[in-house]
């Protein structure tokens, strides 16, 4: 793979219990690049992400991401693979019954990090990289939608990955507290991480532009970055 491309998808094709969800994939993203994919719900979004961080198979294509060869990726090196990037979900998936301090130990330790003051030294930056420097102390429920997303990007920049990969985090977020969300996924893509981010929110385009990927016919198809709402 060119040193600059983190993912790079040629003519993969994506199975769920021998269904084609998605037919003969191109995808090439680069390191610090930050791509919307949309697309119908049911058009294969998640699919894709799930390819990406090792949870379906690929038996069609060629399909390499963050240095692995996802058409040989066997199952014990799928914990490798996902330290080398991060997920953020829609619903957060916090685990309620500790602090958002200890939500982050819990990751880092399952990652195999083992010094107590390392762990400590990185979970106090990746909370103040978020904003949340002075709630480590709070439980989830005790943080509002918007720091609980937030926690939840925290968790996934942890083991400093390369890529992002995002599945609808603005998606239970009111407007304001969505802008504050996409300031952070921008930031983090101009430290050089790459971020997919799939989204349902096109009214996001215009305030943060970047560039456009869409499932749709069991495809997926590139649009021009900053591409007029009406025409996705």
């Amino acid at each position: 793979m060119e040193t600059n491309q983190i993912i790079k998808l040629e003519d993969v094709s994506i199975y769920i219990r021998n269904m084609l969800i998605l037919n003969q994939v191109n995808l090439h993203v680069n390191q610090g690049e930050f791509v919307y994919l949309i697309g119908k719900t049911g058009s294969g979004k998640s699919s894709l992400l799930r390819v990406l961080y090792g949870d379906l198979p690929v038996t069609e294509g060629t399909a390499e991401f963050v240095d692995y060869d996802l058409t040989k990726l066997k199952r014990k090196q799928i914990p490798y693979l996902r330290r080398k990037l991060g997920i953020v979900f829609q619903d957060f998936q916090l685990l309620s019954d500790r602090s958002a301090f200890d939500n982050l130990k819990f990751i880092l330790k399952a990652t195999g990090w083992k010094n107590k003051t390392e762990m400590t030294d990185r979970i106090d930056q990746v909370l103040d990289k978020v904003g949340l420097g002075t709630k480590g102390y709070k439980y989830p429920h005790q943080l509002s939608g918007g720091e609980q997303q937030r926690l939840a990007i925290a968790r996934a920049l942890l083991n400093e990955p390369e890529v992002i990969l995002a599945d609808e985090p603005t998606g239970n977020l009111d407007p304001e507290t969505t802008a504050g969300i996409m300031d952070l996924m921008f930031e983090i893509s101009k430290s050089g991480r790459a971020v997919l981010m799939a989204t349902h929110n096109y009214t996001l385009f215009e305030k943060y532009p970047a560039r456009i990927v869409k499932c749709e016919l069991g495809k997926i198809i590139e649009t021009q970055e900053g591409v007029e709402l009406e025409n996705i």
